[in-house]
């Protein structure tokens, strides 16, 4: 479905729709799904609200995996809410895509085959329950600095998707510092596996905001079709600079020896993260990329008879052999 849309869209980037388009963007008009847009637009927020979709589904693996072991009822509950939230979360955006002509199995199989990614972070283990505390505070922190401004995103079904994303999100983070402070303030050996987690998660954080925009190649017709808000560089830096002081309020250390607060710029100055390992890993060679994939293939193959029976009922439906409800 997708390939033959975007294959019939071949002749339509005439310069005059090509105008009124960015007139509509300019204008702050959003673009919804019925809406002529080029072909390269809906290229790109299928590749991007696809790869959003996955990083959902795939973040809760490293969750998951903790739910049974948490350290306290309270806990358990917790961590069984995010991962329910960070499930819908997925659906929400699989159903934006599904607006700009393309279905959840394509992009699943997209996903599957190597032809799209997901998050950079959730190819990094959680060792013991002081990372699930860093996930919250680091990774999901990273989230919202990169979601928020999407909530202004210049396509209508996901600057809405994004609404009520955010606003879950934000618990999310709050749960996530809530664990980590308890850890920090908790016995010498616990503020230790606090430090530790800090230490591993911090430059996979920052990796979270992609690639500088020097070496960005989407960001800057993004940037001009409003699909972003912020360049990459933007958003790395008001992350680092809303979580350095809450660190030293935990009395934890931000594992960068160049880190200096810069009076003369008003931000942190702080070290870049090692670009090769990011490189590395969104090619497949982080430490459990294989893990992630794997999990999510086995849950395609499992998932294959439900598919199957949904797709058997529509069709009896469709043809008057069930009763409608």
């Amino acid at each position: 479905m997708y390939a033959q849309m975007v294959k019939s869209e071949a002749t339509n980037d005439d310069p005059e729709k090509l105008a009124e388009f960015q007139a509509k963007i300019d204008a702050d008009i959003k673009i919804e799904p019925k809406d002529w847009m080029p072909q390269g637009y809906r290229k790109t927020l299928i590749r991007q609200i696809g790869q959003h979709a996955h990083s959902e589904i795939v973040g809760q693996l490293p969750e998951g995996n903790w739910i049974t072991r948490a350290p306290t009822l309270e806990r358990k509950a917790i961590l069984l809410a995010k991962v329910q939230d960070e499930a819908g979360h997925g659906l929400y955006l699989y159903c934006a895509a599904e607006t700009l002509g393309v279905s959840r199995d394509e992009i699943t199989e997209m996903l599957l085959d190597g032809r799209m990614k997901y998050s950079s972070i959730f190819n990094y283990p959680t060792l013991n329950w002081a990372d699930i505390g860093a996930v919250g505070w680091l990774v999901d922190g990273a989230a919202i600095m990169n979601q928020v401004p999407l909530q202004r995103t210049s396509y209508g079904p996901y600057s809405r998707a994004m609404i009520r994303i955010c606003k879950e999100e934000s618990f999310h983070q709050r749960q996530g510092y809530d664990a980590i402070r308890k850890m920090a303030e908790g016995t010498p050996e616990q503020k230790k596996m606090a430090q530790d987690a800090l230490n591993r998660f911090w430059y996979p954080s920052l990796m979270m905001f992609g690639p500088s925009d020097k070496d960005s190649v989407h960001s800057a017709q993004s940037m001009a079709w409003k699909i972003k808000i912020n360049t990459n560089d933007e958003l790395r830096q008001k992350f680092v600079d809303q979580t350095v002081p809450q660190a030293e309020y935990l009395g934890l250390t931000v594992p960068d020896p160049d880190l200096k607060w810069n009076e003369e710029r008003g931000h942190y100055d702080f070290s870049e993260p090692d670009w090769s390992e990011f490189f590395d890993v969104i090619q497949g060679n982080g430490p459990c990329n294989t893990d992630r994939l794997a999990a999510r293939n086995k849950a395609w193959d499992d998932g294959q008879w439900v598919r199957d029976g949904l797709l058997a009922h529509a069709k009896k439906k469709r043809a008057g052999q069930v009763a409608a409800e």
